[in-house]
């Protein structure tokens, strides 16, 4: 049996982001992962979490799900204060050794040192922004994709030797408009790529 971490890295902001969605999305793929037979754990970046109990949960996980409403082009500041809390206290133990450079081997390069090799990692993210906006020379991120978008997430799980699988990601969440049953059955085929 596969072990999938899945981490709640909403924030919520009264009144404009209550945290609804984000659970949405959990439960959908807790559904899913519990019908095809893997094993889950929970994080909640918002919370009294405690950090070896989350380096624990790091070293069982061959498979990490991070679900997380996009706040100013990132991740919410409380999902980074939890990344860097718990992928600086696993360090020598499940994150990374060291950058990976070498003074006696130069073949080693800046970001080999991570000891997640073998597990794998997916992005779920929320937006207000349309999808329209990214692989667009004239959108507002300037040609860039999804996941060249969000770089500074995807090499900080590399860094940790971690390969990214498919991003997921639903867009114009504000605009009143949003058919949540469609978007969790687009969500839905991209776990079965993922995971079946």
């Amino acid at each position: 049996m596969k072990n999938v971490l899945i981490i709640n890295g909403h924030q919520r902001y009264e009144n404009i982001a209550e945290g609804n969605l984000t659970k949405d999305y959990i439960n959908k793929a807790e559904e899913f992962l519990n019908n095809n037979n893997f094993s889950i754990k929970h994080s909640i970046v918002e919370s009294d979490y405690n950090i070896q109990e989350e380096i624990e949960k790091f070293a069982w996980a061959d498979y990490i799900i991070v679900q997380y409403p996009v706040y100013w082009m990132g991740v919410p500041w409380i999902t980074k204060k939890y990344i860097d809390e718990v992928f600086s206290a696993g360090a020598n133990i499940v994150t990374y050794t060291n950058d990976g450079r070498s003074s006696k081997d130069a073949s080693k390069k800046y970001g080999s040192g991570g000891l997640m090799n073998g597990k794998k990692y997916m992005l779920s993210l929320t937006y207000n922004c349309p999808i329209s906006e990214f692989s667009n020379k004239d959108g507002f991120f300037d040609g860039l994709s999804l996941d060249e978008a969000n770089i500074a997430t995807h090499k900080t799980f590399q860094f940790c030797g971690a390969s990214a699988m498919e991003s997921y990601s639903v867009h114009d969440i504000f605009k009143g408009d949003l058919n949540l049953e469609n978007e969790l059955v687009k969500f839905e085929e991209t776990l079965k790529r993922n995971f079946l």
